[in-house]
């Protein structure tokens, strides 16, 4: 591949609802720009941004694939992000790192949640949106209804249709152009004459184009409101302002089908003209103090190195391949680039630009452009490189709190040496993905964003040499007591020999907020100063594995106000077993309970289902806390226990048909009630009978 000077390059981020048709789309774009013969077909498994192993077998994107279109001595860098709502670390990065938000909406459904979500982050980034209306070839598309979808949806937005589409479902042909009032038939490299049928609706759609141009800068609007028109170039050139000023909020909206290959060569000229190039691009990072800043533009070759890596994968014959972007300076292959994220200096050997899998080796990227490095030795995702004196790191982008949890047990003693090294590496390179050693419930946990994101990690896992069997996780519980009681123990054993001889009197207290204290109330030395840290020993044995359920004991203040020793008998050993089965019937009497991680859930729905969504809740034992709406949404927030929670993404995703999304994160511990208490205490008894 050539070389490409900023001015000549545009990076947009590629996303929409799943099933939009966003790798269709991109086949499409490729096909017409000569990178391909034929445009590939997610069912046939030949799509260039769906290479991965995993995307071929489900069908579907499961992570942000690069795919650099050469157009017109342009390269436009398209970020295919998956459209599942589980997949949103990769997502949110590619929009991060891109100069424009492409949305694709679906013709027949307009907009869906996926698309919510993405116009969600585009806000948060501040970035420019343009929408294609894509599928104008299916049963029952309709491109008015889905446009009148995106301004109920986004009323804040002034959504401009730049093409109209010449037909629709199965007559779908071609595109009028509102600019130049010509349609363009098929792809749309040639122009002809547009149908006398559409003339009044395109002279209408044209009216409100050049409006939306004019309104972009103050010297055009004065023309048009002098002499009522503009010419093409400034109409041209209002919108060029318009779709690159995220502020004024104006979407450029164009029409596609990209399975059929329609209006799709208008499409590829208008990113070209739309998308800012990188140098315009305002970039925000931070300080080695902390403080943030802005790099304003223009950004420049010869300007301080900022770098961003939004992706990493493993390759069997490659090794480790970083996706950066560059928003300042620019970087050679041989180089040596420090990365302050973490403190060292990388050397970039292999530098190349991926077009979906297949590797184009380059010597340079400009400012703006984005790239490749293989075989790096410390760096991840979400890292930044900058020169040394300045230490700049990118601001990452805020990523949810994980959703969906699953336990994993190593198959073999070997696949258990190497689970913790597997996990932490793909939880390197998804910052979305997570794993840890849960003590209180003796399980190795991996959480994520859904279903399919965690599965996805354990296919990676596996197909890396690493087996696990998966087990839905344990609640984690916690015990603890409500009131206050008092008992003693007698450990008394006779073996022939010496003997073991210790009496423990305890009491127990409720100590709430102030986890586990230990203190000693003895009176007149009836137990050595010495034995007082065993029986503190014995007690500790009890509080990771619980007394009635399994579950590690909190809040509780342990007295030891009285007990007995004998001037042979009693050692250590005898005091710590005294002490452990003190604790152990004290605590039983003292009324013990059952805590459980409560949750903070805050559910989004269409207006329509909040009446079965507050009814699920009342089954999950919810508390709502309030409601509220966004737009045409209703927002629930609520507490919720943890064990009604941990399949809840499928569960709404059935409930609302995918329209519905949740953010969750905890909030307290809670007594479990009597009634489900007693469940648990009997499954842990039968458990351990077995």
């Amino acid at each position: 591949m050539k070389e490409y000077t900023t001015d000549k390059i545009r990076n947009v981020a590629l996303v929409g609802h799943q099933g939009a048709g966003k790798t269709t789309l991109v086949e499409a774009l490729l096909y017409n720009t000569g990178a391909i013969n034929r445009i590939g077909r997610v069912e046939e498994k030949n799509t260039v941004s769906d290479w991965d192993e995993d995307e071929k077998e489900r069908g579907l994107s499961l992570s942000t694939s690069l795919v650099p279109v050469e157009f017109e001595d342009h390269k436009i860098n398209v970020l295919d992000a998956p459209g599942m709502t589980d997949f949103q670390g990769e997502i949110k990065n590619a929009i991060r790192v891109a100069d424009s938000v492409f949305v694709v909406v679906d013709a027949v459904a307009g907009v869906e949640v996926g698309t919510e979500l993405v116009w969600e982050y585009a806000e948060a980034y501040q970035q420019p949106i343009i929408v294609t209306i894509n599928k104008m070839d299916r049963e029952n598309a309709n491109f008015e209804r889905a446009l009148e979808s995106l301004r109920t949806s986004f009323p804040g937005y002034k959504f401009i249709p730049v093409m109209l589409p010449i037909g629709q479902q199965a007559d779908f042909k071609g595109v009028v152009n509102l600019l130049t009032m010509k349609a363009y038939y098929d792809a749309g490299k040639d122009r002809a004459d547009m149908p006398a049928d559409m003339q009044a609706w395109a002279e209408e759609a044209r009216t409100v184009l050049v409006e939306a141009a004019a309104e972009a800068d103050d010297v055009l609007i004065e023309k048009y409101f002098e002499e009522g028109t503009l010419s093409d170039e400034e109409i041209r050139e209002g919108m060029r302002k318009a779709a690159r000023d995220s502020d004024l909020k104006t979407v450029p909206v164009f029409v596609t089908s990209g399975a059929k290959n329609v209006g799709t060569i208008p499409l590829l000229e208008a990113l070209c003209v739309y998308v800012q190039p990188p140098s315009g691009r305002r970039v925000q990072v931070e300080k080695p103090n902390g403080e943030r800043e802005f790099l304003m533009p223009p950004q420049q070759d010869d300007g301080p190195l900022a770098a961003y890596v939004f992706k990493t994968t493993t390759d069997r014959f490659v090794g480790t391949l970083n996706y950066f972007r560059v928003f300042s300076g620019s970087v050679r292959s041989d180089g040596r680039y420090f990365n302050s994220t973490r403190g060292v200096e990388e050397r970039f050997n292999a530098l190349m630009v991926m077009r979906g899998k297949e590797q184009l080796p380059v010597s340079m990227l400009h400012v703006g452009d984005i790239g490749v490095v293989a075989k790096l030795a410390e760096t991840k995702t979400g890292d930044s490189f900058s020169d040394r004196a300045a230490g700049l790191q990118i601001t990452k982008p805020e990523f949810p709190e994980p959703l969906y949890a699953i336990a994993v047990i190593p198959r073999t003693q070997a696949d258990s040496a190497k689970i913790g090294t597997m996990l932490t590496s793909l939880s390197q390179a998804d910052p979305t993905l997570r794993w840890r050693q849960d003590p209180d419930v003796k399980q190795t946990i991996v959480e994520g964003m859904g279903e399919a994101h965690v599965n996805l990690a354990i296919s990676r896992a596996q197909r890396l040499g690493v087996g696990m069997d998966t087990e839905m996780p344990k609640v984690p519980y916690k015990e603890t007591i409500t009131k206050q009681y008092s008992d003693y123990y007698r450990h008394k054993k006779q073996t022939g020999g010496a003997g073991q001889f210790a009496e423990v009197h305890l009491r127990l207290e409720p100590n709430p907020g102030n986890g586990f204290e230990y203190q000693t109330a003895i009176v007149g030395g009836v137990i050595s100063q010495s034995f007082l840290p065993s029986i503190e020993k014995g007690i500790n044995s009890v509080l990771g594995e619980g007394v009635i359920a399994g579950y590690p004991i909190v809040d509780v203040k342990a007295v030891v106000f009285d007990g007995k020793e004998h001037p042979v008998d009693s050692k250590d050993i005898a005091f710590q077993i005294a002490g452990r089965e003190a604790f152990k019937k004290v605590f039983a009497d003292a009324n013990p309970v059952l805590l459980e991680p409560i949750m903070e859930v805050k559910i989004t729905v269409p207006e329509s289902m909040m009446g079965d969504i507050m009814s699920d809740l009342n089954t999950r034992r919810g508390r709502v806390l309030g409601m509220d709406t966004e737009g045409h949404k209703s927002v629930v927030t609520a507490l919720v226990p943890l064990a009604e929670m941990m399949r809840y993404g499928n569960e709404l995703r059935s409930i609302t048909g995918a329209r519905g999304i949740y953010t969750m994160k905890f909030d307290h511990y809670e007594t479990v009630p009597t009634h489900l208490a007693q469940q648990i205490m009997a499954a842990h008894k039968a458990e351990q009978e077995a």
